[in-house]
Order: C-alpha cells, then sequence, then structure tokens
C-alpha cells in the first residue's frame, strides 16, 4: 500500500471504530417560546421590546425636533415667567388695577375686572390675541 492510501484506511478504521465505541445521546427536541405574546415568560417582554426599539431606525417624517434651549434662553425664559407670575400676584392682591409685560415676542396685560382676572396675551408675531378670564377669586 501507498503512504495516502495508508493513512486514508487507517482514518476510516480510526472513525468507525470511534463511532462505533461510542453511544449516540439523543434528547427530545422541545420548542420553547421566547414571546410572551405566544406563551413565553413574561419577564422578557421588557427585555424584548428594548431589543426591537434599539434596531428601529424608522423616523416619523412629520415628527418635530425639539432643540434643547441654551442657558441663557432658559434664564430669560425663567425671569419672564417669574415676572408675569409676580403681575398677576400683584393684580390678584388689589396691589395694582392692571399691569403690562412686553417682550420681545409677546406683550401680556393682566387687569383685575371687578373682582374677575383678565389675562390678555398679544403675539407680535402672528398678531393673535388670547384672552384668559378667571372669575371668583378676589374679592372686588
Amino acid at each position: 500500500m501507498k503512504g495516502k492510501q495508508r493513512g486514508f484506511v487507517l482514518g476510516a478504521i480510526t472513525a468507525l471504530a470511534l463511532a462505533g465505541g461510542t453511544q449516540a445521546l439523543a434528547g427530545e427536541l422541545v420548542y420553547q417560546p421566547m414571546n410572551p405574546s405566544f406563551g413565553g415568560d413574561p419577564f422578557v417582554g421588557n427585555y424584548m421590546l428594548n431589543k426591537a426599539q434599539a434596531q428601529d431606525t424608522n423616523t416619523d417624517p412629520n415628527a418635530r425636533s425639539f432643540d434643547r434651549l441654551s442657558s441663557t434662553d432658559r434664564l430669560v425664559q425663567s425671569l419672564e415667567s417669574r415676572l408675569i407670575s409676580q403681575l398677576i400676584n400683584d393684580v390678584g392682591a388689589g396691589n395694582v388695577n392692571q399691569g403690562a409685560f412686553d417682550s420681545g415676542e409677546f406683550n401680556v396685560v393682566v387687569s383685575d375686572d371687578g373682582g374677575q382676572l383678565s389675562v390678555r396675551v398679544v403675539d407680535k408675531l402672528t398678531g393673535d390675541v388670547t384672552n384668559i378670564n378667571v372669575g371668583g377669586l378676589f374679592n372686588p
């Protein structure tokens, strides 16, 4: 026998000896669903949702994107809110009968109309006017 043939025969005999000398162990295959919607473990639901959201690359083309405000813009917003709140408190307490606040984008007029608090907001950019009337809060 030549060298290549002898190696093949020895390999085949070794493979047959190993296969014949060991037992083949097999078990029953059981399907275990993972998704809780199909009978899986209910504690896996949150994990599966997070995995699906991580893989989601679709975006809504109509969704608005909101940019974070700079610290200066947040400060201006906070001050405007505080000033308008103080104006409403002053009119409500009877310290003044009417007060106004004017910013670059809107004009706010707060007045006490005989025990009824009236707030008039005028949007300077669009010209829209919003009237807010709250009655029964103050004594005339």
